[in-house]
């Protein structure tokens, strides 16, 4: 069942949490956001191989929602075969912060599994 948004984020406590995740989540959109955050300027393949996993469709998708929200910018050059840059917006800059808690919040994450895996040894 498709999730309904609300009209405005003025509902209750969190829906500007809800505002945002629905800009940034998913599985994709945060790891691209950081992706050009650590590379500043991408190409559509130079995306595809550092996200192995994801198919051209949802890189694809991804991208155009992105660029939708105003988060990362779109640069066509006009050549064969074409040539696509993908960057982030000064809007999609803003997110930095964000993007680098939830970097380092994953990466004590990640450590924490990893030592409580060892410990059950």
């Amino acid at each position: 069942m498709a999730r309904v948004p609300h009209e405005t984020f003025t509902c209750a406590t969190g829906c500007t949490v809800e505002a945002t995740l629905d800009l940034i989540g998913g599985k994709w959109k945060g790891v691209i956001l950081y992706r050009l955050l650590t590379e500043e300027v991408l190409r559509f393949n130079e995306l595809r191989r550092l996200l192995p996993n994801i198919t051209q469709r949802m890189l694809t998708n991804q991208l155009r929602e992105l660029e939708g929200d105003g988060l990362i910018a779109r640069k066509v050059y006009p050549e064969v075969p074409p040539k696509v840059e993908y960057r982030l917006t000064a809007y999609g800059q803003t997110l930095k912060p964000v993007i680098h808690a939830l970097k380092k919040w994953g990466d004590a994450h990640v450590e924490g599994q990893s030592a409580r895996a060892d410990a059950a040894r």
